[in-house]
């Protein structure tokens, strides 16, 4: 019995990221380090990344890498400026030796209507939710076409594929990213990378939290009642979307399984969207 290709497997069952490198961009809190955490247990080495000085978020580095046993870096940079992109997938490279998983995840909000939306918020939302995936993709694009292996991800949302009052920036550049999205599957189907758009409902992040205790606090809520009205309209199940579920899609999206799949946009929505 080869007891060795036996623990080879088992590895595999329980890591199957084991030896891929992921570049996840607004991975400090939320969605984005919950995204992180579980890719790292899935066995992958990561460059994380936000604005945070690195010494604020080393530990967090630190206790993921002892956690996992993978490699784990942290990059600041401000994506909403090409050339810090560049910078950052730069700095991938050299502490990872390369990026197979690209995970275009950072974003900007800013809550007005059209009429009341400031110029600044606007441009904001352009250059961090939508220019910084068109920079960090064709950047990361060349190498892993050599490689003949690229996993690509643009977090996009349920509001990418309908409209909401006050959020046009969102709105709109979460609309845009299925735009990219399909335009770099199809110019890569000579090559075993694929780009997909994720589009996860509500998640229950430390944003998501705050505005939970705002309405209790305000309207003398409990903690039950404060969910359901939030979620109103939303997941018609009346429960937030778990961050292990977004992740399970990337992981399996990110497998041979997932070959001649490209383009897609993976609703992880909670039933959002057939309702």
């Amino acid at each position: 019995m080869n007891h060795s290709a036996g623990k080879q497997n088992r590895t595999a069952d329980v890591q199957p990221l084991r030896g891929k490198r992921a570049l996840i961009t607004g991975s400090t809190g939320g969605l984005g380090l919950a995204m992180a955490r579980e890719m790292a247990l899935a066995g992958c080495d990561l460059m994380l990344n936000g604005t945070e000085i690195k010494s604020e978020f080393e530990r967090t580095c630190r206790d993921l890498a002892d956690e996992s046993g993978t490699k784990v870096g942290y990059q600041a940079a401000d994506v909403g400026v090409a050339s810090e992109v560049q910078r950052l997938v730069q700095a991938a490279r050299d502490e990872l030796g390369g990026v197979d998983i690209l995970i275009n995840n950072a974003v900007v909000r800013h809550f007005a209507p059209i009429v009341d939306f400031p110029e600044d918020k606007w441009n904001a939302a352009l250059a961090v939710n939508l220019s910084a995936a068109f920079h960090a993709i064709r950047h990361v694009l060349p190498a892993m076409r050599a490689q003949n292996y690229g996993r690509i991800f643009n977090i996009t949302s349920v509001y990418g594929l309908r409209g909401t009052a006050d959020r046009v920036g969102y709105v709109t550049t979460k609309s845009a990213l299925l735009g990219l999205t399909r335009t770099v599957a199809l110019e890569n189907l000579d090559y075993d990378v694929t780009c997909h758009s994720i589009c996860p409902g509500s998640v229950l992040t430390p944003g998501t939290e705050s505005r939970i205790l705002e309405m209790m606090a305000n309207d003398g809520l409990d903690r039950s009642t404060a969910e359901s009205l939030f979620l109103e309209g939303k997941q018609p199940g009346g429960q937030f979307v778990s961050p292990d579920s977004v992740v399970a899609a990337l992981i399996f999206l990110c497998g041979s399984v997932a070959r001649d799949m490209t383009g897609a946009m993976l609703p992880v929505e909670g039933g959002w969207l057939a309702s």
